[in-house]
């Protein structure tokens, strides 16, 4: 990866093998080397963060109201399965059960970069994924990203 990029972009076909574990892409293990957390995603992916914009992210979770029961929620099911992985010398981080459990993960999977994070997905569940937001990206304008486009 180039160093004076600090977003992760682009698809990835990486495959878990018989011990739950990941190769990391390429691209991605630079920034990375020192640590991922990984969590529940949206729509049953599994979110990877590097440690710092894990921090980031929780100092923002942490000003948010625990009287508000949304807010509760959300915190608990994103916390509860948090793992902090340190990628082998060979690029993998093995993948906890209960994500793999989460995000359906068996064997084909599909790594996205999403700017300060990444989102491991099971292959089949990526591809409806996209294929299902193939017309709305197309179709997206000023109110759902004002200033934007």
């Amino acid at each position: 990866m180039n160093p004076d990029v600090s977003n992760f972009f682009g698809t990835y076909t990486p495959r878990l093998d018989e011990k739950g574990r990941l190769f990391l892409p390429a691209k991605f293990r630079p920034r990375l080397e020192h640590g991922i957390v990984l969590t529940r995603g949206q729509e049953n992916c599994i979110y990877g963060w590097t440690v710092e914009s894990f921090n980031a992210f929780t100092d923002r979770v942490r000003d948010t109201p625990f009287t508000n029961q949304a807010a509760r929620n959300f915190t608990r099911m994103f916390f509860s399965g948090a793992s902090s992985e340190v990628p082998d010398k060979q690029g993998r981080i093995s993948v906890p059960q209960v994500l793999r459990t989460w995000a359906s993960l068996d064997r084909e999977c599909t790594v996205v970069g999403a700017m300060d994070r990444i989102e491991i997905w099971d292959s089949g569940r990526w591809t409806e994924f996209s294929n299902s937001q193939e017309g709305p990206f197309a179709d997206m304008s000023e109110e759902v990203m004002p200033g934007i486009f």
